[in-house]
């Protein structure tokens, strides 16, 4: 990265107090295995250290939603809605709602040019030490070889088992393995529980797909009885992932509090039950789970101060959708590094989201960002990977508001100068980083 982007300087000074870590009391050692009870999985360390060193993670939307490239991720939900521009949008390319349905984008999500060593390889360049999919977003199409739904990437769109390649190909690159999930937001909440429609990705309006009794097209959309699809289809699905898959890191959306508590105790237990000695991660937004259980998620946005406890936000390398659109605008390198010195120095880790074609490849300019990032961090990562938060995470005149999604915009549009300092420390050694290229000559 040219110099006059990110400025590092070191300080090295003598600590004459204790860096240890904090640590937690492990399962009960007769039994080895957790109980479905908040207690038990509290016991459960949230924060192993191989997660607190890594730092930065890269995962992407990426799947049926990215075959009209048009507005968002949430395509397939807007389409549905009368009068709004998607709608209007999909009404003029592709006919009626019934005409051309959601489910008919499947077929043209054929990831053909997808390369699970070439992306691995990109994340690992770009400095991220886990990577992974999105699972599966709010739309109910999976992203590994289900047996609970017919709509997967096995079946359907692709024929191929993508979960699977990105796990060997990350696997071989040496990094940790995430997997998020969106689909609480997946029942027809609005419908089957008569709940407000926000809770709910599909609208539920007669005579239109989403409504249909058709059991495959009620999986799709998520036209099912609660019970079944809290036990078969919610956590049916985090079960198959985990036998299958062995994630490293499990990551929830929001609507995860919709989901009964009994639920996300059945899947806290199994997920840490199967893992065994392995150190995994569960990450939620809100208080969706136990801070003792959980790291919690800031969507966009970050903490104005040092955490008590590891923290993570999610962000975009895009300006505006999280899945790939047409003429999606790009983040600089520059200041996606700024956000991660940022969020290092106040006791946090940055997942970083991409944009992939529905093709399977990933545009230029998102490459380029990465692999800036990436030289960066080849050069000056000593400062960021394995380093605490100091007592003092920076100083500088630029504000920063609350940690809320809410705030997004504001630290979107974040600029930092050369007054901006954050601080991070390792072993005996200050670092001191610098958000701008200070003035030649200038006294530091």
């Amino acid at each position: 990265m040219k110099r006059n982007t990110t400025f590092f300087y070191l300080l090295s000074l003598l600590f004459l107090f204790n860096l240890g870590c904090n640590t937690q009391p492990s399962v009960d050692p007769e039994t080895n295995l957790y109980k479905e009870d908040w207690s038990s999985l509290g016991q459960h360390n949230e924060a192993p250290q191989w997660f607190k060193n890594a730092k930065l993670g890269i995962y992407f939307h990426w799947g049926v939603y990215s075959v009209p490239a048009y507005s968002s991720e949430w395509y397939a939900r807007n389409m549905h809605l009368k009068d709004h521009y998607v709608n209007k949008y999909h009404l003029e390319n592709y006919g009626s709602l019934n005409e051309f349905g959601y489910h008919d984008f499947v077929p043209l999500f054929k990831a053909e040019h997808f390369d699970a060593s070439e992306w691995a390889k990109l994340f690992k360049q770009a400095g991220a030490k886990f990577a992974g999919p999105v699972a599966e977003h709010h739309d109910g199409f999976s992203m590994w070889a289900s047996k609970i739904t017919p709509w997967n990437v096995m079946d359907k769109g692709p024929k191929k088992d993508i979960m699977k390649e990105l796990k060997t190909a990350i696997d071989n690159q040496g990094m940790k393995f995430i997997t998020t999930f969106h689909h609480a937001k997946h029942l027809q909440r609005s419908k089957v529980l008569g709940e407000e429609d926000k809770y709910s990705h599909y609208p539920f309006f007669a005579d239109i797909p989403p409504s249909s009794n058709d059991p495959e097209l009620a999986m799709l959309y998520g036209n099912i009885p609660p019970e079944k699809w809290h036990e078969d289809v919610w956590l049916g699905k985090l079960k198959e992932v985990i036998d299958n898959y062995e994630p490293d890191i499990i990551w929830f959306d929001y609507v995860l509090d919709k989901i009964p508590e009994k639920y996300r105790k059945a899947f806290a237990a199994y997920y840490l039950n199967q893992a065994g000695d392995k150190e995994v991660v569960i990450i939620r937004k809100q208080h969706d789970l136990p801070q003792s259980l959980s790291i919690e998620d800031l969507e966009q946005s970050r903490k104005k101060q040092i955490g008590t406890k590891t923290w993570m936000t999610d962000a975009t390398i895009s300006d505006g959708s999280w899945s790939y659109t047409k003429n999606l605008g790009v983040k600089s390198a520059t200041d996606v590094l700024h956000m991660l010195v940022d969020i290092v120095s106040k006791n946090g880790i940055l997942l970083l989201n991409i944009s992939p074609k529905a093709d399977g490849s990933i545009p230029e300019n998102q490459k380029e960002a990465l692999l800036s990032m990436g030289n960066w961090l080849s050069q000056y990562g000593e400062a960021i990977y394995d380093t605490e938060a100091w007592h003092h995470f920076g100083e500088g005149p630029t504000a920063q508001p609350e940690g809320h999604f809410k705030n997004k915009n504001v630290f979107n549009k974040l600029k930092y100068t050369a007054e901006d300092i954050r601080y991070t420390v390792k072993d005996y050694n200050i670092y001191a980083i610098f958000l701008g290229d200070p003035a030649r000559g200038e006294m530091l």
